[in-house]
């Protein structure tokens, strides 16, 4: 991975593989739906319902790939029932209450005619399907996106959302039965819960079990929180009071978790359970199973001790959208500069193996993305991915770091959570004081040379020294800092300046090491790389040559002269 590169790295997803997503799937029935169901399921009513009192007329319809078939039939019912309603908004709450074949019949026209709404289906998203696609929907410029199938509910940025969970048929016998073999015991503490595709089932079990006798079991319903002790969902009014409480519960999980979850509430919840919805035989009857969540943690911890070594790491903001990501991707770089290690961001649709094996040089990645997607387990990485929260303990000494089996996904923790260290500082036993953070650590010409070269490290893993470079230091943080050059350092160089050609990017008046890095040793150097910028004045432009590239629709490409579809 180190020599020299002959051809330029691939840097997008191979098509043996474009369409993957690390989304679960939750059961999606694969044979063909019925008009009654494909209106119940997607649950046409409420959609129009919501659509006509947002006063939206812009609508991005958001599938994830498993849905898309049923894309132009959403569309159409849709549709139709927002022209039958158009005008009638006064009783279209009415309406919501009727039977599916007629909902918008008996509905008058008023003789006001509003402006007919416009409807775009998002066939591909740019992250995980989870996740709210502002960027696609941007693109057409919807006043809201209606989201279809699991979503991870964070916050969004920009855009309203309106969630249709698609809800999956779920035998409830079975269910209570299973729930029986797990806690023989009527007074057992039991929270209940599901995933978003089947909560709605999640009353009507509760309902079943008060008739069996269960008297402290305890239904949650959806929430957008996802800080919450159980993220999107609510909890019991004393746990709310004092999460440690939760400790006093048992979790029944109705449909396979997200990792991201079991890991979360793994060190919350006394035990957890579920019940599994996918089953590999229709007379088969599902199983209560327990989750064990030892083996994963141990394993993140493992990973997140190996970077703490690491002098260079990469930042994958996985999200656009996800509230307050600029916050925490700024908090992550501040967290790593004040480690006196270096940082470098990356903006990446869906995070895989080959894209991140591009850059050799980084020795640790943190996905910024929402609290599921954060979490990325494969193997197939040459470098390990950690989340924010892991970053937190890589950075942290070795005889500081504590590891109590907690893990945390959502972002609002680690940003209240103050960055402890200077970059300046030299060990443990050499902490300078507030008034006094940058104190000798400069000289006449700028940063001292002896803060650009961090003291060898032991690394017990390896049982090697490593050594690496500090950061350097841009104009700005030095004013920011109290660093001069000796001259009054307020005055900061606002104005364009050429740079003439061949020259290297310099950061307060010293050669950047990357930029002389990829000029001496990387063969292929980006983009464009293979011809030679030459300004105006100096002559003709060398350019490379012109190319055809592709041409067609997505369904089979021409490429260039060739004809040769794709």
């Amino acid at each position: 991975m180190t020599g020299s590169l002959a051809a330029p790295p691939i840097l997008s997803t191979p098509e043996t593989h474009i369409f993957e997503d690390p989304t679960p799937v939750t059961g999606i029935l694969k044979q063909q739906r019925s008009d009654e169901q494909i209106y119940l399921t997607y649950e046409i009513k409420r959609t129009v319902v919501e659509i006509r009192e947002g006063k939206w007329r812009r609508i991005a319809l958001q599938f994830p790939d498993e849905m898309l078939s049923d894309a132009p039939r959403v569309y159409e019912a849709l549709n139709k029932g927002l022209r039958e309603v158009r005008g009638g908004k006064d009783r279209l709450r009415e309406a919501a209450n009727g039977p599916p074949g007629n909902a918008f019949e008996h509905l008058s026209v008023s003789s006001v005619v509003l402006p007919e709404e416009k409807m775009y289906i998002l066939a591909d998203t740019s992250y995980g399907s989870c996740c709210i696609d502002e960027i696609a929907a941007e693109h057409v410029d919807a006043d809201v996106v209606v989201h279809y199938g699991r979503a991870c509910l964070s916050p969004t940025a920009r855009l309203p959302v309106i969630h249709v969970f698609t809800s999956q048929p779920l035998s409830t016998d079975s269910l209570l039965d299973a729930f029986e073999e797990t806690y023989p015991n009527r007074e057992q503490k039991v929270i209940l819960m599901a995933d978003v595709t089947y909560s709605n089932h999640v009353s009507l079990v509760h309902d079943a079990l008060i008739q069996r006798g269960y008297s402290n079991v305890y239904p949650t319903g959806i929430v957008h929180n996802p800080s919450s002790p159980l993220p999107n969902r609510t909890v019991p009014d004393a746990v709310e009071e004092n999460s440690s409480l939760l400790a006093d519960w048992q979790l029944f999980h109705i449909s396979d978790p997200p990792q991201s979850l079991l890991l979360t509430l793994s060190s919350r919840l006394s035990a957890i359970h579920i019940y599994p919805t996918l089953t590999t035989s229709s007379s088969e009857k599902p199983k209560t199973l327990t989750a064990s969540t030892a083996l994963a943690l141990r394993r993140r911890y493992g990973l997140l001790t190996s970077l703490s070594t690491v002098s260079i790491f990469g930042i994958l903001i996985n999200t656009l959208s996800v509230k307050n990501y600029l916050h925490i991707v700024e908090h992550v770089k501040a967290q790593i500069l004040a480690a006196g290690k270096k940082s470098y961001t990356f903006v990446v649709g869906k995070v895989n193996a080959v894209k991140v094996a591009n850059f050799s040089e980084v020795g640790g990645w943190v996905v910024i993305g929402c609290w599921e997607s954060s979490l990325v387990e494969s193997k197939d990485f040459w470098k390990p991915v950690i989340t924010p929260f892991e970053l937190d303990l890589a950075l942290t000494g070795d005889g500081e770091r504590i590891w109590t089996g907690e893990w945390k996904s959502d972002f609002q923790g680690i940003l209240d959570k103050p960055i402890k260290r200077p970059f300046t500082q030299r060990d443990d036993d050499d902490v300078p004081g507030e008034g006094d953070q940058y104190e000798n650590t400069t000289h006449a010409g700028g940063v001292d040379s002896e803060s650009e070269s961090a003291p060898p490290e032991f690394d017990l893993r390896t049982g090697r020294y490593v050594s690496h470079s500090r950061p350097m230091l841009n104009q700005d943080t030095l004013v920011s800092s109290g660093v001069s050059n000796g001259k009054d350092s307020t005055k900061v160089p606002n104005s364009l300046i050429k740079r003439s050609k061949g020259d290297l990017a310099a950061i307060a008046g010293e050669v950047s090491p990357g930029a002389e890095y990829l000029k001496s040793k990387r063969a292929w150097k980006g983009l464009g790389s293979d011809f030679e910028i030459a300004y105006e004045e100096s002559g003709a432009v060398i350019g490379a040559s012109l190319e055809e590239g592709r041409s067609g629709i997505a369904r089979g490409y021409t490429s260039g002269a060739a004809s040769s579809r794709r």
